[in-house]
């Protein structure tokens, strides 16, 4: 018999016993099920979560900023003019509300020094009382500090230019109406004024030109004008009129390096700042433990899955156990008109693989299927202040390795029974009653 003939024959015997089958079946459709549900759902956040990590910034990024001292007084802390508020830094540094000593120019330079520092710039931090579009109604802003390799998530339009000479702006979608636009088009082209307090006190304006409405994002980036460099710089220069030191520090820098050198060679580098008193903040150890949690959740989740489908191998041990009892003769026959053994394993093996398949496929489709709709509806109610999330995705090769995984269960559940089948003695099984 060609292995064409026993795979054909294989499919025509799975379908001798409907009831049988199609309950052994089901039992695998739950577990395909669950696993296609629980994958998808770990494919959207883990998809969600990289998209967030573009708004904090690159990967070939890192925020660097000195030391805190740890002291044990708990009473006030005496007060050093030098010292600027510690902003814009991750897990690893300085908690909010904290000082540290500013990023002059001496320490760019020992970073700059390090040989895996690719470049480094310091971070500028600015503070907007207000923001208006045609001299209509002022509200008040924040303006957030643009990282190389940020990209804002766009509601329309494009994102800021950071090479571009004149002052860029993306809005957040929020103000799109209480500045006066109809409609998001509109807005994009249009100028708008932000207003801040120099260091004499005396209020500088500077125009920037809309170039993007921003969605609000996880990490609350969506919720802060993103400027671009230019405006950046316009921002800080009329922030330091008047100025002779302090409003010109900065408290943190960024540095580029080379993400493809791997992570010990990204530890190597943090460890070489901290030699040097510094302390660096990686995209990923901002977002990395968030990303440990929902993985795990959905491993979890995979687990009980997995659980199900070992359940259903042993209905289609059951039912092809039986179905080798039910066919002895049969197998008998087969046999004594010069099947070899391992022809007879091959066909039962290929009917418990063809039971995995039909199992693994209609628990894959209405997985997919029910997955989406929920997902869209979770999108519109629940998580409606998250645009952007698909809470259940499905990647292809996450959905054939699962239509795959279940194929090897079942196969190697069928082992048994074909190993039973395969072991037949001709003369004995034609006997059989």
């Amino acid at each position: 018999m060609r292995a064409v003939d026993v795979v054909g024959s294989a499919v025509a015997n799975t379908f001798r016993s409907r009831t049988r089958t199609v309950l052994t079946v089901l039992a695998i459709f739950i577990g395909a099920f669950t696993l296609t549900i629980t994958t998808g759902l770990g494919t959207g956040i883990n998809r969600y979560i990289d998209q967030t990590v573009a708004e904090i910034g690159a990967e070939d990024v890192m925020t660097v900023a000195h030391q805190v001292e740890e002291t044990t007084d708990d009473g006030p802390r005496e007060y050093d003019p030098d010292a600027v508020a510690a902003s814009g830094l991750g897990a690893d540094g300085p908690v909010g509300g904290a000082t540290i000593d500013p990023i002059t120019d001496d320490d760019l330079a020992t970073i700059a020094a390090i040989d895996s520092v690719e470049s480094v710039e310091p971070l500028k931090q600015v503070a907007v009382d207000w923001v208006e579009a045609d001299g209509g109604t002022r509200y008040e802003i924040s303006v957030g500090s643009f990282i190389p390799g940020m990209e804002v998530v766009l509601a329309s339009g494009e994102q800021p230019d950071a090479a571009a000479d004149d002052p860029q702006v993306v809005i957040p979608v929020d103000f799109v109406e209480p500045l006066g636009f109809d409609s998001q088009s509109q807005a994009i082209g249009s100028d708008v004024v932000f207003g801040l307090t120099d260091a004499t006190g005396t209020e500088q304006t500077v125009t920037a030109e809309v170039v993007g409405v921003s969605e609000a994002g996880l990490v609350g980036a969506g919720s802060s004008a993103s400027p671009n460099t230019a405006l950046t710089d316009a921002l800080a220069a009329a922030q330091q009129t008047g100025s002779t030191g302090q409003a010109a520090l900065s408290g943190s820098a960024v540095v580029r390096f080379d993400p493809a050198a791997g992570a010990t060679a990204t530890q190597d580098l943090k460890d070489e700042l901290a030699d040097a008193g510094f302390t660096a903040t990686t995209v990923e150890d901002q977002i990395g433990a968030f990303k440990a949690v929902i993985d795990g959740i959905v491993l979890v989740l995979n687990a009980f899955a997995v659980i199900a489908l070992l359940a259903a191998g042993f209905g289609i041990v059951n039912t092809l156990l039986m179905s080798v009892q039910e066919r002895t003769r049969e197998i008998g026959l087969m046999k004594a008109m010069g099947m070899g053994s391992g022809r007879v394993f091959g066909l039962f093996s290929t009917e418990a693989t063809f039971i995995g398949f039909l199992g693994s496929a209609v628990g894959v489709l209405l997985g997919m299927a029910a997955g989406t709709a929920v997902g869209n509806a979770l999108a519109t109610t629940m998580f409606a202040d998250l645009p952007g999330l698909t809470l259940i995705a499905f990647d292809p090769v996450s959905v054939a390795s699962i239509v795959v995984l279940v194929m090897a269960i079942a196969f190697l559940a069928g082992t048994i029974p074909a190993g039973r089948a395969a072991r037949q003695d001709p003369i004995e099984s034609l006997r059989y009653e």
